[in-house]
């Protein structure tokens, strides 16, 4: 029996019906029944069960023998037992609870996986790589993003007209003939020199006029008297 096309068969069941997770690990140290173990996630009850069923049909096509099945009542640990190969198909819970790894996967074997549909991790294999974005030809470039208009700046505000007091007469605004104009400044000027020449000159107070100091008067001396 070719072990090789057996885990194959197996992996190649298990990627039909999208399984998820897929690890196979070397059993021939651990024990002398089997040779592989290969274990699979299941999201639900249908899933592992369909999974089951496309396990037995790729090991069949291959020319292997099924030697027994069991769980596909219960849906949540499906068991497929194929001589040399075992595979057990469990749901997310089930698997992380009993977490098989840690009894048969002293050794993981390491497949060539063909493509899924699904973006899923396939047994020992590595992640795939980031894809590197390549230059696009300028017939494929995309059209450049609308630029914005530019921001106009705000219109700068006329400064506050003053307002008169209250109570001040209103001045007008209507502009006079230039000859009103001069005969008004004129006027102004006559008027102004009127004021000036009705003023009386300022009076200076003359020496004569001055108030004069009166002397203190002294006490009169007596005549002396006869010896």
């Amino acid at each position: 029996m070719d072990i090789r096309k057996l885990q194959r068969a197996i992996v190649d069941g298990l990627e039909d019906v999208k399984g998820q997770h897929i690890a196979v690990f070397n059993t021939e140290h651990l024990s002398s029944m089997f040779e592989r173990v290969i274990i699979a996630s299941g999201t639900s009850n249908r899933q592992t069960k369909a999974l089951a069923a496309s396990v037995r049909d790729e090991v069949r096509k291959a020319g292997f023998p099924i030697l027994s099945t069991e769980g596909e009542d219960n849906g949540e640990w499906i068991i497929v037992d194929c001589g040399a190969a075992v595979a057990h198909i469990m749901q997310p819970a089930i698997r992380e609870y009993y977490h098989l790894e840690e009894i048969w996967g002293g050794k993981s074997v390491r497949m060539k996986v063909g493509e899924v549909n699904t973006k899923l991790v396939k047994a020992s294999e590595p992640e795939p790589a980031p894809r590197k974005r390549t230059a696009r030809s300028p017939t494929q470039a995309e059209a450049p993003a609308a630029t914005k208009p530019a921001v106009k700046a705000p219109k700068p505000r006329p400064p506050a007209k003053k307002t008169a007091p209250a109570g001040a007469p209103a001045r007008t605004t209507a502009k006079l003939p230039a000859a009103q104009v001069a005969a008004k400044k004129t006027a102004n000027k006559t008027a102004a020199y009127k004021r000036v020449a009705a003023k009386p000159p300022a009076r200076k107070a003359s020496v004569a006029q001055a108030p004069a100091k009166k002397a203190a008067a002294r006490p009169a001396r007596k005549a002396p008297r006869p010896a």
